[in-house]
């Protein structure tokens, strides 16, 4: 199972993806299908947490006052299910690895991965 969730919209995520080796991998734009929470999951087990998959980049974390921003794990989760842009990305699931964000390392970690 290969999957990359990301966002057609956002310029990083275009970029990103035009230098992956992406054929045969599941493209899943968050826009017209958020994460499903069994990835979630498997991805929580693999990072150990949901905050390392949280985008604290958002527009909408921004905005969010500092006494409604999560305190524990399950709210971390519970956000990024309600809610796409909580969730970092471009985010991957190749075989048995997981892969968040567009840090340079994990980006060359994910190209890694797909060849």
């Amino acid at each position: 199972m290969h999957r990359i969730y990301h966002l057609s919209t956002c310029d990083t995520c275009r970029k990103i993806l035009q230098k992956l080796p992406v054929q045969g991998v599941d493209l899943i734009n968050l826009r017209e299908k958020n994460i499903s929470a069994e990835d979630l999951d498997f991805m929580k087990s693999k990072k150990g947490n949901y905050e390392s998959l949280f985008n604290k980049k958002a527009q909408k974390w921004k905005a969010m006052p500092e006494s409604d921003r999560p305190v524990n794990d399950q709210q971390f989760r519970d956000l990024i299910l309600s809610e796409y842009t909580f969730l970092k990305r471009p985010a991957a699931i190749v075989g048995s690895d997981v892969f968040a964000g567009n840090d340079a390392s994990t980006v060359d970690e994910l190209r890694e991965a797909l060849s």
